[in-house]
């Protein structure tokens, strides 16, 4: 039995493509993942099906409605309660490749996607007494809605699934050492991926590092594992902190890269000077 993933939205056609395509598509062609899009709106009880209303304390925009709300969760999640309920919002916490990972190893996930101001705080009270329930941040941004960081979390779970990537290893190299199992990371775990490259061997006078061309798997692993450290020390300097059994030869990358770790044990950008 493949992962469930029930989604509740007021734009249910927004998802009509990206879940049929790609990797993702296919994946639920053959019953990896199985997709169900509810519309909020059929359970709006009045003519106009009103989702929102004005918010308690005055201010900007609209707010989404308990009683809407709280009946679609109960009904699409269903008496049993065996999900994890997930919502979108810029002041949850933030989306990381162990949270996709985690994600992945649920036998369901449900996905309340808010629009205009959020959803009433109370919806996710009361969820949690029922259910494990997160609010969750794709980053430091506003959306129009949760529908887009839904797909964003989808693919990035759906990815991790058993046989849905062509190759199984793909995850564990990619930036953050997407490994479903968290017991059992990447060599990029933690770090953002290196640049790759494929043929031709020259291009606009550009040759391919000839470390690459070698054939000696230990010295090519070694470099990617060198290129991901400078790259994340210069892209994001606050994920080096968290690294751990950093090796004599990862420490001295990091101190050419200008990154000095015992002045900036908790991973803040230390530069150093010349």
């Amino acid at each position: 039995m493949g992962l469930r993933i029930d989604i509740v939205t007021i734009f249910p056609e927004y998802f009509e493509s990206p879940l049929g395509v790609s990797l993702i598509g296919k994946a639920a062609a053959r019953g990896d993942i199985e997709f169900r899009v509810h519309d909020l709106r059929h359970w709006a009880t009045d003519v106009h099906h009103t989702v929102d209303d004005v918010p308690f304390g005055g201010g900007p925009g609209m707010v989404m409605k308990p009683d809407v709300w709280g009946d679609a969760l109960e009904e699409v999640i269903g008496a049993e309660g065996t999900a994890r309920l997930v919502v979108p919002t810029p002041s949850g916490l933030p989306f990381t490749q162990d949270t996709a990972a985690r994600y992945a190893a649920e036998p369901r996930l449900v996905f309340a996607c808010g629009r205009y101001e959020g959803i009433d705080g109370r919806v996710v009270e009361e969820m949690r007494t029922r259910l494990p329930a997160d609010e969750v941040s794709i980053g430091d941004y506003v959306l129009a809605g949760g529908e887009v960081a839904t797909l964003v979390m989808l693919e990035a779970v759906g990815r991790l699934l058993p046989g849905v990537l062509g190759n199984a290893c793909s995850a564990g190299d990619d930036s953050f050492g997407g490994d479903a199992d968290p017991s059992g990371p990447g060599t990029m775990h933690g770090l953002l991926e290196g640049p790759v490259y494929t043929r031709p061997r020259a291009w606009r006078e550009r040759e391919v590092p000839e470390v690459l061309l070698s054939g000696n798997h230990a010295a090519i692993a070694r470099w990617r594992r060198d290129m991901a450290l400078r790259r994340t020390a210069a892209h994001r300097a606050d994920l080096i902190g968290a690294l751990r059994d950093l090796d004599r030869r990862d420490r001295q990358v990091l101190a050419e890269a200008g990154y000095d770790l015992d002045e900036n044990p908790a991973g803040f950008p230390g530069w150093l000077s010349g």
